[in-house]
């Protein structure tokens, strides 16, 4: 079952790409590129990190950046809703990241960070699966958990 890390590109415009890729993406849905749409678009490249709206406010503005909490928020849900990037739902609030094509997750439970996964689970496993729900799988992610081994 190979798995690989954070740092292999994603293979769909929302990582492949890099971030000229996810203007490209904008353009094509017809999405303003405004300064503090790209300003957010470059701080999630950058960091590759999944971050909350308070972090990316916060982040932006220690680099100088002007930009008010309200248009962060506005320009990662009008992202997240284009699919440009992704949306993770956790209890502690929402996390945005760079990705938007299907991929794994690993949370570890001691310090909450979450690392990107690319996962190709093995094709009988998959019709296992498909055999005992009597779906055809078209697409899945998995959500790890887990603690750093000493």
């Amino acid at each position: 079952m190979p798995v690989t890390g954070a740092s292999q590109p994603a293979t769909s415009p929302g990582g492949a790409h890099g971030l000229e890729g996810a203007y490209l993406r904008c353009r094509n849905l017809g999405m303003r590129l405004s300064r503090q749409r790209r300003m957010v678009l470059e701080l999630l490249w950058d960091e590759k990190d999944h971050l909350s709206a308070r972090d990316i406010f916060e982040r932006l503005n220690a680099r100088g950046r002007n930009i008010g909490h309200t248009s962060v928020y506005q320009n990662l849900e009008a992202l997240q809703s284009a699919g440009v990037i992704e949306c993770l739902d956790r209890a502690t609030g929402r996390l945005y990241g760079y990705r938007s094509d299907p991929h794994s997750h690993l949370t570890c439970l001691d310090s909450g960070t979450i690392q990107d996964l690319d996962v190709e689970l093995p094709a009988e496993l998959l019709q296992q699966i498909e055999r005992a729900t009597g779906y055809r799988i078209e697409s899945y992610t998995l959500s790890l958990c887990g603690r750093r081994q000493d």
